[in-house]
C-alpha cells in the first residue's frame, strides 16, 4: 500500500504572543478530511489547556511550536515519525533516484560556479540522513570529478532522536562519535565514505564559508501565523480552549489587531493567508551567506507561489488528521509560500522556481537513471518497485505537481556578460543554464 507522503522537520518562533483581554469569537478553519477519532487528553494537550489558561488563546505559530519541538512532550524531539511505520514517508524513502539527482545538481553547480577546491554540504532538517546519505553516495561514484576537493557535512538538527538515525546512517558509527550536549557543534563524526560531518542546532551555528545548502521539506513545519479577513479588517487566528467541550480545542479570531498582522502584503488580495516569519529568518541568513562567501541553496517542498489559502493540516498514520485533536501525536504542516520566500531573500540573491518537481526531475535526467536501473536489476520485485517510486515522484495527481524545488544562486552566477539583474528572477538566463530549472547540460 502506498503511503501519503509529507514533510519532515523543523521549527523556529513566531512573533510573541500578546493577550487581549476581550471576547474571543469562535471561527472554525480546515484543510478537509479531519479525523473523526475521539479527542484524546494527551500530555501535549493538558500543557496547552494550562497554557492557554494561564494566559489567554495562542497562535497558530506557538501552538505548532510547542507541539512540534517543545523539549519534554514535541512530536519531533523523541520519537521516529518517518517512515511505513511512523506518520509520513518522503521522497527519498521512496525512491534511491531522487536523492541522486540531488547529489548531481550541486555538483552541476559546484562545476558552473568554478570548481571551488573546497566546501560545505549543509541539509537543514535531515530526517534519517536518507537523503544525505544518496547524496554522499553520488559523491563517491563520481570521485574523479570531486578528487581534489576538500567536502565536508554539517547537518541542522533539533531532534536528539533524529540526530542519533542519522549518525546510524551515515557513520555506521566505525569511528566512535565526539558527543558535546553543551557544544554549538553537539556531535561529530566521519561518513562512512571518510568525509567529516557535524551536528547542529541552529543554521546560525554552522561555520560560514562557501557553502551548498538543502532544505527538503524543512520549510513546511515551521510555525506559520493565520489570519482571516474580516469586515473589521484582518484578524489573526488563535486557538483556544472550547467552552462547550473542556478537553477540547477550537480556533477563535482574535477581537482586535495583533502585532504579526505587520507580516501581511499591503497588496494581498486572498481573504485568508499563512505567514512563516521563521522561514524568512532562514531565507534571509541563507541570502547573507551566499552572497558573502558564495555557493548555492536547493528547497524542495509542497508550497505554491502565493496563492493558496488555509493549507494547515496534520498526518498521523499516514493519513490527514484533524491539527486540533490529541496535540503532540501528530506531525503538523503548512505549504511554503515560494513567493514569501523569494520577497525575503531581499534583492541579495537570485531565485529560480518554483519549479514542479516532475519538471526538475526530467530535467535532471530521471528517465536516463531509471532506464539504467532497470536494466541493471533482474529481479521483477525490485524493477516493480523503482517503476512505483518513479510513479510517486512523477505523477501529477502524487508528487509530480504538488511539490516544488526553488533555488537561491550568487547574482553572478545568472549574469550574462551584464551587470544588470532581476533580483526575484524565477528563470535562469539562456546562456547559462541551471541543472533542474532548465535540462541538465554537463560541460
Amino acid at each position: 500500500m502506498m503511503a501519503l507522503v509529507r514533510s519532515a522537520h523543523r521549527p523556529l518562533c513566531g512573533v510573541a504572543r500578546v493577550v487581549f483581554p476581550c471576547i474571543w469569537r469562535g471561527r472554525y478553519f480546515s484543510s478537509g478530511n479531519e479525523s473523526t477519532e475521539n479527542n484524546r487528553v494527551t500530555p501535549m494537550l493538558r500543557h496547552l489547556m494550562y497554557k492557554i489558561k494561564s494566559t489567554g488563546p495562542i497562535t497558530v505559530a506557538e501552538y505548532m511550536k510547542e507541539v512540534l519541538t517543545n523539549p519534554v512532550k514535541g512530536y519531533y524531539m523523541h520519537h521516529d515519525m518517518l517512515g511505513e511505520k511512523g506518520d509520513f514517508i518522503t521522497s527519498p524513502e521512496i525512491s534511491q533516484i531522487f536523492g541522486e539527482l540531488v547529489g548531481i545538481w550541486f555538483i552541476s553547480e559546484w562545476m558552473a560556479s568554478g570548481k571551488s577546491p573546497a566546501f560545505q554540504l549543509v541539509e537543514l532538517g535531515p530526517g534519517r540522513g536518507t537523503l544525505i546519505g544518496d547524496i554522499l553516495r553520488v559523491f563517491s561514484q563520481l570521485g574523479s570529478v570531486l578528487k581534489n576537493c576538500d567536502i565536508s557535512v554539517h547537518l541542522v538538527e533539533v531532534s536528539q532522536k533524529l540526530s542519533e538515525i542519522q549518525a546510524l546512517t551515515l557513520t555506521e558509527e566505525k569511528i566512535p562519535l565526539e558527543r558535546d550536549a553543551e557544544s554549538l557543534v553537539y556531535m561529530k563524526g566521519v561518513t562512512k565514505s571518510g568525509i567529516p560531518i557535524s551536528w547542529y542546532r541552529h543554521l546560525q551555528d554552522v561555520p560560514k564559508g562557501y557553502s551548498f545548502y538543502l532544505a527538503h521539506e524543512f520549510f513546511d513545519v515551521l510555525p506559520v501565523h493565520k489570519f482571516q479577513k474580516t469586515p473589521q479588517g484582518w484578524r489573526e487566528v488563535f486557538i483556544d480552549i472550547d467552552p462547550q467541550v473542556s478537553d477540547k480545542l477550537r480556533f477563535v479570531l482574535a477581537p482586535c489587531a495583533t502585532p504579526a498582522e505587520a507580516f501581511i502584503q499591503r497588496d494581498e488580495t486572498r481573504d485568508h493567508v499563512e505567514v512563516c516569519p521563521g522561514a524568512g529568518i532562514i531565507i534571509q541568513e541563507l541570502s547573507q551567506r551566499i552572497a558573502l562567501t558564495g555557493g548555492a541553496a536547493l528547497i524542495a517542498d509542497y508550497g505554491h507561489d502565493g496563492t493558496k489559502t488555509d493549507t494547515f493540516r496534520g498526518f498521523c498514520g499516514h493519513k490527514l488528521h484533524d491539527v486540533l485533536t490529541a496535540p503532540g501525536t501528530a506531525d503538523l504542516t503548512a505549504d511554503v509560500d515560494f513567493n514569501y520566500l523569494r520577497r525575503m531573500a531581499q534583492g541579495k540573491v537570485a531565485s529560480l522556481g518554483p519549479t514542479e518537481q516532475q519538471t526538475f526531475l526530467k530535467n535532471m535526467g530521471i528517465d536516463v537513471r531509471l532506464k539504467v536501473l532497470l536494466d541493471k536489476s533482474h529481479e521483477p520485485s525490485m524493477k516493480q518497485q523503482l517503476l512505483q517510486g518513479y510513479d510517486m515522484l512523477m505523477n501529477p495527481k502524487k508528487m509530480g505537481e504538488r511539490f516544488n524545488f526553488f533555488a537561491l544562486l550568487p547574482h553572478q552566477r545568472l549574469q550574462s556578460g551584464s551587470p544588470q539583474m532581476n533580483a526575484c528572477q524565477s528563470k535562469p538566463s539562456a546562456s547559462l543554464p541551471v541543472a533542474g530549472f532548465d535540462e541538465l547540460a554537463w560541460r
